[in-house]
């Protein structure tokens, strides 16, 4: 039996948790994700994940449910998904040259023992200087409407930056696999075992 349900519709976080070859199901739980009043962006990104993976524990008991939700954060400011093509371009404007930072939360619920793990893991982008062609051409070519930060790292972002610092390149992506396979661990479940 499948016992790993991943609460997200991202294709990309699937990609990822399929990465530690563990049978899974997926679903994508529906939850509000507006920040609260003077919510910090660690305070959003756990209540987001662990949000996320508790919206799915009445369909999935006797299950470890993982939840993720990413942040963006600029000069004290949170941002989440860009939504259109002009707040991504300005949002790539505002980070020319740059250093931004990333923070994921990452959820682990074990419903069947009514535990939970909720962390973050924090990522730091440093952009290089780009013109309003190459912003233009990117946002045009990746449409990052969906990602926090305006782009993807999974496929051209690579090419805003100048230098990447952390832990966990996954946590860019939207799902910490260091941190999560530590959670899993800690619930009784190896990814090696």
């Amino acid at each position: 039996m499948t016992r790993l349900v991943l609460a997200s519709g991202s294709r990309w976080r699937r990609q990822l948790l399929g990465r530690l070859e563990l049978p899974y199901a997926w679903a994508a739980p529906d939850i509000d994700e507006t920040p609260l009043p003077r919510e910090s962006a660690h305070a959003l990104v756990h209540r987001l994940a662990l949000g996320k993976a508790t919206a799915l524990a009445g369909e999935y008991p006797e299950h470890l449910i993982i939840g993720s939700d990413q942040v963006c954060l600029f000069d004290g400011e949170i941002l989440g998904k860009p939504g259109d093509m002009a707040t991504a371009r300005a949002n790539l404007r505002r980070f020319s040259g740059r250093h931004v930072r990333f923070l994921t939360g990452i959820a682990l619920i074990d419903t069947a023992h009514a535990r939970h793990w909720v962390d973050h893991e924090r990522y730091d982008v440093v952009f290089r200087e780009l013109s309003d062609t190459q912003i233009e051409r990117y946002v045009e070519k990746e449409r990052p409407l969906d990602s926090a930060g305006s782009f993807r790292m999974e496929g051209l972002g690579i090419t805003l930056f100048e230098r990447l610092e952390g832990r966990d390149p996954n946590t860019l992506i939207g799902l910490p696999l260091i941190r999560l396979c530590e959670m899993l661990r800690e619930a009784g479940l190896d990814p090696l075992g």
